[in-house]
């Protein structure tokens, strides 16, 4: 598999559910407990835009031949990735990016796949790499593209009142609040409308699970 150097959105989107599946996010209750969870993450999120049928699955074909020793692996990577979220210094960053992508087998151009007859550069991971190597390329060059796309302001703690993810922000307009939108985002509307309803003082906002 390869990484588009392009392709940062994506990237940073799994570095974002990569640290969000963390006991310490889910109130004691690690969403990659397994192998199996860590094959089920893979096919959620690991196809990258546009690519060809080839391409499809190959994240989640590594982590199916994953053995223990990758899964305690992908466990420190998701410490080391949360580590540079919470401490966005740039130069920290690029430094801390850099050193998740030693899998890298150099940069080559691929076809690009939203514009026929022109060719983009990516980033191919080198043979025998392993599902941990992959997805610490993924991060590393996903932290790379925002810092040097969007800034370091992009990188974020989620400002649900009690819940401690984090994310990476690639919206255009930089204005993403909440690790989950979709569920700290909304937790904490129902809490502002009930309190402006009168039925009481806004209730603390449960993390996710």
């Amino acid at each position: 598999m390869q990484v588009a150097l392009d392709d940062y959105v994506w990237a940073a989107g799994i570095a974002t559910e990569l640290v969000n599946t963390t006991a310490e996010v889910w109130r004691g209750d690690d969403r990659l407990p397994d192998l199996a969870a860590l094959v089920a993450f893979t096919e959620l999120h690991g196809d990258q835009p546009g690519s060809d049928d080839d391409a499809r699955g190959a994240l989640a074909e590594l982590a199916r031949r994953g053995r223990p020793a990758d899964l305690h692996a992908v466990h420190a990577l998701r410490t080391t990735v949360r580590g540079l979220i919470d401490h966005p210094d740039r130069d920290r960053l690029v430094a801390g990016a850099t050193m998740l992508t030693p899998a890298a087998r150099g940069a080559t151009l691929i076809p690009d796949p939203a514009h026929q007859g022109r060719v983009r550069w990516a980033v191919p991971l080198r043979d025998g790499a392993t599902i941990a190597d992959a997805l610490s390329l993924i991060c590393g060059m996903g932290i790379l593209g925002v810092v040097h796309t969007l800034g370091e302001r992009r990188f974020r703690p989620c400002a649900a009142p009690t819940c401690r993810g984090a994310f990476i922000d690639t919206t255009r307009p930089g204005s993403r609040r909440y690790c989950m939108p979709g569920l700290c985002g909304n937790r904490v509307n129902v809490a502002n409308h009930r309190a402006r309803q009168g039925t009481g003082r806004p209730s603390a906002i449960r993390p996710p699970y």
